[in-house]
């Protein structure tokens, strides 16, 4: 099993970037497809990103599409998110999955259980 490991959120303003990272441990993530997903207050978690597992394809929620970018180094056993021109909207708990489906399947894949995360807040 893969173990996960959120890190690089922060305070920014609005308009600012940040980027994360996802460190994976306990097996290499090169047969799995990787995501990220996030959760506001209040809000049910949202599908962000996510990326095949040779970093070909990739796929974004409707919400981040030409601002955020996902991408992977498997010789790092590591994946990132990459977030530009951030909004206040953005502001959420951001988590990180790997999973053997497909990476297009992950806006519909119902995960039993979730990381700790890491904090993004955005300010106006």
């Amino acid at each position: 099993q893969v173990q996960l490991v959120e890190s690089g959120g922060g305070l920014v303003q609005a308009g600012g970037s940040l980027r994360l990272s996802c460190s994976a441990s306990g097996r290499t993530i090169n047969n799995y497809a990787m995501g990220w997903f996030r959760q506001a207050p209040g809000k049910e978690r949202e599908f962000v990103a996510a990326i095949s597992s040779s970093g070909i394809s990739s796929y974004y929620g409707d919400s981040v599409k030409g601002r955020f970018t996902i991408s992977r180094d498997n010789a790092k056993n590591t994946m990132y998110l990459q977030m530009n021109n951030l909004e206040p909207e953005d502001t959420a708990v951001y988590y990180c999955k790997a999973d053997s489906r497909p990476a297009r399947s992950f806006p519909k894949i119902d995960f039993p259980s979730w990381g700790q995360g890491t904090q993004v807040t955005v300010s106006s």
